[in-house]
């Protein structure tokens, strides 16, 4: 999954010269500068693109390595655990991708796009590639789990700022070239753990997964900011929080990067609550489903399939989304995750009622469908209901909310599926989540316009009362201004 994510507003300038994150796709430059729009944006362009197909590529294609894993830790005593404690290795691995969210926002304003990129694929690489020098799952924790986990997010959210600083008006061709170039890599990233994963093992695998990230340390490095250079506004402050306790200058420094206003606003709090309850089951789908395929259809061979369906539609759905949404007035566009939801959980709970496995790949058609319509519009809702100005940090805080329940619900379904003996209940159990959290959302419309309706009511009323103030103060004779003119 790939998220537009607009930065803070002013670009830090690192020591060196490099800006940092500035604004990103969401806001337009500051100070009047204008985006080359093109030249070496299209390396830029190329580069995002790696970025955001790989990293995703490899973590929706786990449900490949989710069965080489299975096969060698499995050649012992059989563990009754064997499917709860496996999941969790790529739970944890696109986890911590949104876990990570807020504090890459902070890394990516205070040392650059590029610098935090490149340290993040750095991470990410080593990772993969210490993952192939151990057989232990519980080491595969740390090495894919936290540690590409983490590269992952670090390399993922600048490779998204950066676009912002050489497009503007054809920051949506920008973004759309590299949301259909990545799901290219999620098509193409299972025929190729497919083919490599029996031929050469499980370790030699994650070393050539590993190269992708190698190469994307060195693109990286094209992600050179373009905003005008601009006085660091720290040096101030610090001379200021001199004086004063360190108790004091932690707690500025905390409510300026961890600000909190977004959650006074009651719509927001009800949408991040309905989409963080509604991944529970999100991620179920693409790690078990190539399992549930060779167990219950004996297609050993052709498991590979379902995520390159799964991988081909959600680029459809994030193409076409997009200009949808632009077509929907104000927030009514929250409508489409709302049948994205309910849709997706609906589908999940009809796999285990097909009989065929051509079934299986048509309701794994729409289930990429509704990735792509989920995804591609979160970015669009939040400027809605936060506004330019918040809509970096709303992003931000429900990427983190998201963390928890994206984790845990792949491992819920393989303790499931070791508890029953099938994964039929595991894909009902995936299937609730998603239609909890779209009639949740629906309601979130309702509660925003009344309340837009109160604050203009309120607003209507103080602007008679100035009005009538006005009036009052030009015609009345008891008016101080006409008494002291007399």
């Amino acid at each position: 999954m790939a998220l537009q994510r607009p930065a803070a507003q002013g670009a830090l300038e690192e020591e060196d010269g490099e800006g940092g994150g500035g604004e990103g796709g969401g806001g337009g430059p500051s100070g009047g500068f204008t985006p080359p729009e093109g030249g070496f944006g299209w390396v830029v362009v190329l580069a995002a693109t790696w970025c955001n197909g790989s990293i995703f590529g490899i973590h929706n294609s786990f449900g490949m390595l989710y069965v080489l894993l299975q096969e060698e830790v499995g050649d012992g005593p059989r563990d009754p655990a064997l499917e709860f404690k496996t999941a969790w290795v790529g739970s944890l691995g696109m986890g911590m991708i949104f876990f990570c969210s807020p504090i890459v926002s902070i890394f990516t304003d205070r040392i650059g796009c590029r610098t935090t990129a490149a340290s993040g694929a750095a991470i990410a690489f080593i990772g993969l590639f210490s993952s192939s020098f151990t057989k232990s799952l519980e080491v595969r924790y740390f090495t894919y789990g936290v540690l590409f986990g983490c590269g992952s997010s670090f390399a993922f959210q600048p490779s998204l700022v950066i676009l912002g600083h050489y497009f503007k008006r054809r920051l949506g061709l920008a973004n759309g070239l590299v949301t259909a170039g990545s799901c290219l890599f999620s098509m193409g990233l299972p025929f190729l753990l497919k083919t490599i994963g029996q031929s050469i093992g499980l370790a030699h695998t994650f070393q050539v997964l590993s190269a992708f990230m190698l190469v994307q340390i060195f693109l990286s490095l094209t992600f050179r900011p373009m905003f005008p250079s601009t006085s660091d506004p720290h040096d101030v402050e610090h001379v200021k929080l001199d004086s004063r306790s360190w108790r004091h200058q932690c707690a500025s420094q905390m409510r300026k990067y961890f600000n909190m206003k977004v959650f006074r606003k009651k719509s927001y709090r009800i949408w991040a609550f309905g989409i963080a309850t509604a991944v529970l089951g999100y991620f179920v789908p693409y790690m078990h489903l190539v399992k549930y395929v060779q167990e219950e259809f004996k297609e050993k061979d052709k498991g590979w399939i379902v995520l390159v369906c799964m991988g081909a539609t959600s680029g459809v759905g994030r193409l076409t989304s997009g200009p949808i949404g632009d077509l929907i007035h104000g927030l009514n566009k929250i409508y489409l995750q709302v049948a994205s939801f309910i849709l997706l959980g609906v589908l999940c709970m009809m796999i285990p009622q097909c009989r065929e496995f051509w079934g299986v790949l048509v309701v794994c058609l729409f289930l990429g469908l509704c990735d792509g319509l989920f995804i591609t519009i979160m970015a669009p809702i939040a400027f809605e209901l936060v506004g330019p100005m918040q809509a970096s940090q709303a992003i931000g805080y429900l990427l983190g909310l998201m963390a928890i329940p994206m984790t845990a619900g792949p491992p819920i379904a393989g303790l499931l599926r070791d508890c029953f003996g099938n994964y039929h209940l595991a894909f009902y159990f995936a299937g609730v989540p998603p239609l909890v959290g779209g009639l949740v959302l629906a309601v979130v419309p309702v509660i925003h316009q009344r309340k837009l309706r109160k604050q203009q009511r309120e607003s209507g009323k103080d602007k008679m009362l100035a009005l009538e103030t006005v009036m009052n103060g030009e015609l009345l004779p008891g008016s101080p201004a006409v008494e002291a003119h007399i």
